[in-house]
């Protein structure tokens, strides 16, 4: 009989443990309709019963349930009641409500029932942000996500009004280039792969780990005051609102670059494939062991030995091969959730994403033209160096991202780790012509590039809820290190003259070898404090905190030239110089030369350091008229190491120094509940990079550019100083003025004027004394004078047919002037051509004209298929300014066409397939030099093809 009872007991239990093991989970938020903000106190339970749940300061509720049909009610003191009617709650499963809305029950209305469905697909918290948010804001959701099923953050952020993405990577607002966008990480600086860009790379953010991506286009004061066109934000997920696990494969395929015979490429390391070289391209010369030609005294001699030995441990090849490429791949994988803990809701997640690419350029072309400064009647350009032929690039990417989060009754903390790893190689043949200065020259060249980069990134931050929530308390603390490394590039050109090869004379110049190095760390602090209050009988904000911001680099460059000693016999293969009978101590072997010994204008310190506070006063001083008001202050200073090829050199000097204040007034003007009046004035800043304030000459062999840091002075061909080598930081004053209305479904209209005015605009400038040189200088002042229009309907309007159809676009034109300085304007003049009339003002570097984006898409969440086709142009942009006789080199119009179609499908839509075909067009990314009555003449010429890619998505949970 006890056998029996024990058996019956366990049965019970087992009955109970397995029920409780099915239960599942309402998640939602709750938000005030009036002002976007999550309501904290709020009571969500499900109707009829007792059991529900109290919203959190991030107006967070979990409720635990059986599976079955549920209603659930929200209801809080003075607000109006909410019932969410028809929720499915499924066993193990998180049944996730985006956003419920509360709106202020001052009339006493009745309560309102919405289905689960309507709920579940608005984004009525991003809309009544961005329409209550105090500065110019648009942005994308997690919601969003979810629907159109866009895999990384810039495919996701494209869809943002008035963004366009470069190279599918970096975003750019406005039309304004990478030096007026900035992009942040967690509302914290984070530099990216490529550290002197001020926008991180997107493509590495898969969605399903990001909250939103928001666009500030106008500044207020508790953010950095470095940008003009727009400030990026990309928040990632801390608390997952449900269980995730996807896995995703893609492939990409670009005819005129896959499967191609003709694609160049080099053996490299065996961790190619992983973004790191193995050291097969590593230099094994010390630089204290680095031996001068004048030391040797015999081949036999100790040194000599050793310098013999020096020479064959360099890596043997030099020339590029032919060799089929493979088509683009990727893999993706991600998980994340949220667990209750004695501590508190505990949530973490987890990304890795490997990517590899292969793109091949055939007839790319660098080019040089000059202006005939010795006859005025001649209107045509002039070439002077014309380099044309193919190029490879093979490209991987993996990165790994990590988040925790813990949420207590009044706090919250998080931890985030960021990983990145990227390698590319680069191999070019190009055939070569020079004819400056009445030279006849005529050769082939061969480029083998290898970039390492690497990026680790923490951020600890917390949140702090305190005196009734009527104080908010936030900071943030994120430190990284980055590195590049460029290890052994190769550059190799002959002269080829009556079917002989030579090198060493003349424009064929010697082989080179080079090693750059590159290493920085960066951290970035916030502090910011909210108190909420009462002012003139409305509810107000004050605000205030600061911020620092540490960055120390450590730069080097190590170049060696090979010293061709007998050219006799050569036949056009780069490898022959490094056969051991053509190597030192042979009779008229070949030896190296360090180009950096004894001194090495490529090696510099440098360090930053940018404090900074803010105050602001956010509140309403009519019922329909909101002000936000402060000022921001930032101390920013610049510490150099290093020397200039005239001997100048500075030690741990003090190179920038600068206070500024940032005033900002933003003004919204109610007109109705879903219409907006904006007025606004910011002053902002543009700052240099550490590449920019430096002593550095930087050479690219795949171009033949070389780039001049701007502390080096500059002179012109009468030996007068036309640059002090001051660089300073551009000031620009901000007015805008913006008619906005929000519409069901996310519709939006929109109608902006700006302008901006420019003190000490930075533009890179070709030098007027060394050819194929740009450095970065203070030009002088500029203005922008714009208009916008931002719009975002749905066709369903015209007919019911086309409901689920939406046409977007963004038009921007714009006016941008800058006076020339007296140098510039002298040199043009000098060279102007006849019938030409020189104005003192030009166009401002970097400000396209106008910018086009538009886009037409179809959506139909029930059957789980979105479709969009999208188009973008920028007008020709000023590139590079010209000087002297070396003309303006303006980009052509790309006319950039986009289609991509997701469908989702499945059980509970476990599987995704997404398709996009990018330049459909198949137009060409090209550079040209333009000037009066020439026409116009290449500066580079790429043909990026059309690319076709495929992924699918699975989605365990």
């Amino acid at each position: 009989m006890k056998r029996l009872n024990f058996i019956i007991l366990l049965w019970l239990m087992t009955i109970s443990i397995t029920a409780v093991g099915q239960n599942g989970t309402i998640r939602g938020t709750v938000i005030e309709e009036a002002t976007g903000e999550p309501l904290y106190g709020v009571t969500v339970v499900i109707k009829g019963t007792t059991n529900g749940s109290i919203t959190d300061f991030d107006g967070k509720f979990q409720i635990p349930a059986t599976p079955g049909s549920y209603d659930i009610q929200a209801s809080f003191v003075s607000f109006q009641t909410v019932t969410i009617s028809g929720l499915e709650v499924k066993p193990n499963e998180v049944t996730l409500i985006d956003q419920i809305p509360l709106k202020e029950d001052v009339e006493l209305l009745e309560e309102v029932v919405v289905t689960a469905e309507v709920i579940r697909t608005t984004e009525a918290a991003l809309l009544t942000v961005k329409r209550k948010s105090p500065n110019l804001l648009d942005g994308i959701s997690s919601a969003s996500f979810r629907k159109i099923g866009d895999s990384d953050a810039a495919a996701a952020a494209k869809r943002i009004t008035g963004v366009s993405i470069e190279g599918g990577k970096y975003v750019f607002v406005r039309g304004l280039g990478d030096r007026y966008t900035k992009t942040l990480l967690n509302g914290m600086d984070v530099p990216g792969l490529d550290p002197d860009r001020n926008t991180l790379q997107m493509d590495i953010f898969p969605t399903n780990v990001l909250n939103n991506i928001m666009v500030a286009k106008t500044f207020t004061p508790d953010l950095p005051a470095d940008f003009t066109g727009g400030l990026v934000n990309i928040e990632t997920k801390d608390l997952p609102d449900e269980k995730t696990m996807n896995m995703s494969l893609g492939l990409g395929f670009n005819p005129s670059m896959h499967f191609n015979s003709n694609n160049l490429t080099y053996n490299g390391g065996s961790t190619d494939f992983l973004g790191f070289d193995d050291g097969t391209r590593s230099l094994h010369i010390n630089d204290d062991d680095v031996i001068l030609n004048g030391q040797i005294y015999a081949p036999t001699s100790p040194l000599g030995q050793q310098y013999a030995a020096q020479l064959r441990g360099f890596n043997r090849t030099l020339g590029a091969e032919r060799k089929t490429n493979f088509m683009d791949y990727n893999f993706g994988y991600s998980f994340g959730n949220q667990k209750e803990t004695s501590l508190g809701s505990l949530g973490y997640n987890f990304a890795l994403t490997y990517r590899k690419t292969s793109e091949f350029y055939e007839g790319a072309v660098f080019s040089r033209y000059g202006i005939n400064d010795s006859d005025p009647s001649d209107l045509q350009l002039e070439r002077r160096e014309f380099q044309s032929g193919d190029y490879g690039v093979n490209n991987v990417l993996l990165g790994g991202m990590a988040g925790l989060a813990l949420k207590r009754d009044k706090a919250k903390y998080r931890l985030n780790i960021l990983r990145l790893q990227n390698g590319e190689n680069k191999a070019g043949i190009f055939d070569y012509v020079g004819s400056d200065e009445g030279s006849d020259f005529v050769g082939i060249q061969h480029n083998l590039e290898y970039s390492q980069r690497a990026l680790t990134n923490l951020l600890f931050a917390g949140d702090h809820y305190l005196k009734n929530d009527s104080w908010q308390l936030n900071w943030k603390v994120s430190p990284t290190l980055s590195s590049i490394k460029d290890p052994d590039i190769r550059f190799t050109r002959y002269q080829v003259e009556r079917g002989e090869f030579q090198i060493g004379s003349g424009e064929a110049g010697f082989p080179r070898r080079i090693w750059r190095d590159l290493n920085e760390y960066n951290i970035a602090s916030t502090v910011g404090v909210t108190k909420e209050h009462q002012l003139f009988g409305r509810d107000a904000k004050l605000k205030f905190g600061g911020g620092s911001t540490f960055k120390s680099r450590d730069f080097s460059i190590r170049t060696f030239s090979i010293i061709i000693g007998d050219d006799d016999g050569l036949t056009g293969n780069p490898d022959e110089l490094f056969y051991d009978e053509n190597l030192y101590p042979e009779d008229g072997g070949n030896f190296y030369s360090a180009d950096f010994v004894p001194r090495n204008i490529n090696f510099f310190e440098s360090s930053i350091l940018n404090n900074a506070f803010y105050v602001s006063s956010e509140f309403s001083a009519t019922e329909n008229l909101k002000a936000i008001v402060g000022v921001r202050a930032e101390d920013y200073s610049q510490l150099y190491t290093g020397q200039n090829s005239q001997g100048l050199e500075l030690k741990n000097e003090k190179v920038v120094d600068e206070l500024n204040f940032f005033p900002s007034v933003n003004l919204i003007y109610s007109l109705t509940d879903r219409q907006n009046l904006r007025a606004s004035y910011s002053r902002t800043t543009a700052r240099f990079s550490f590449k920019e304030a430096s002593f550095a000459e930087i050479f690219d062999p795949l171009t033949g550019r070389t780039f001049l840091g701007a502390l080096s002075p500059a002179r012109n061909g009468r030996n007068e100083v036309i640059w002090d080598g001051n660089i300073k930081s551009t000031l620009i004053d901000n007015f805008d003025l913006r008619w906005e209305i929000f519409q069901n479904g996310g519709q939006t209209i929109s109608v902006s004027g700006f302008y901006k005015k420019f003190n000490d605009a930075i533009e890179t400038v070709q030098s007027a004394t060394a050819d194929n040189n740009f450095q970065p200088r203070n030009l002088g002042d500029a203005t922008v004078i714009g208009t916008e229009l931002e719009i975002r309907q749905s066709l369903g309007k015209l007919t019911s047919a086309l409901e689920n159809f939406t046409v977007s676009g963004n038009f921007t034109y714009l006016k941008s002037e800058i006076t020339m300085g007296k140098e510039e304007y002298e040199s043009r003049l000098r060279n102007v051509r006849n019938g030409e009339t020189l104005d003192r003002t030009r166009e401002l570097q970097g400000q396209a004209p106008y910018l086009i984006n538009v886009g037409f898409a179809y959506n139909k969440p029930e059957s789980g298929l979105e479709a969009g086709l999208y188009y973008n142009v920028q007008g020709a942009t000023l590139t590079y300014t010209g000087i002297a006789d070396r003309p303006d080199v303006y980009s052509v119009p790309f006319n950039s066409v986009n289609l991509s179609v997701n469908k989702t499908f499945g059980q509970n839509d476990k599987y995704q397939l997404n398709m996009r075909v990018r330049n459909l067009l198949g137009d060409k990314r090209e550079l040209v030099y333009k000037n009066f009555g020439s026409s116009d003449q290449p500066f580079q010429t790429l043909d990026p093809g059309t690319r076709v890619s495929v992924t699918f998505r699975y989605s365990l949970f």
